[in-house]
């Protein structure tokens, strides 16, 4: 029977032979990305949202204009009684 060297005897011999490495090329190109409609949507969705938040419940510059309008006793005339009552009755669909 005969037995065929395959490889060197030595298996560092191997390990010893060590392969130049590849450098890649730099790219002057700077990064980039592209963002999805839907999420350019949801983006504008979650501002609006944190907006609210952040927003006072009561708006005290509407009431005290609306205080001020009513002290008027000029300002309370049938067309604004009329307007009112007919808001109303739109809300609840009389």
């Amino acid at each position: 029977m005969t037995i065929d060297r395959i490889g060197s005897v030595d298996p560092l011999s191997r390990l010893n032979k060590t392969e130049k490495a590849v450098r890649t090329e730099v790219k002057d190109k700077s990064d980039s990305i592209d963002v999805s409609i839907e999420a350019k949507k949801s983006s504008e969705l979650l501002m609006a949202m944190e907006s609210v938040k952040v927003a006072p419940d009561v708006r005290e510059d509407r009431i005290a204009e609306v205080k001020a309008r009513l002290q008027d006793p000029n300002y309370i005339n049938d067309t604004v009684v009329n307007s009112v009552a007919d808001k109303l009755m739109d809300l609840f669909g009389i």
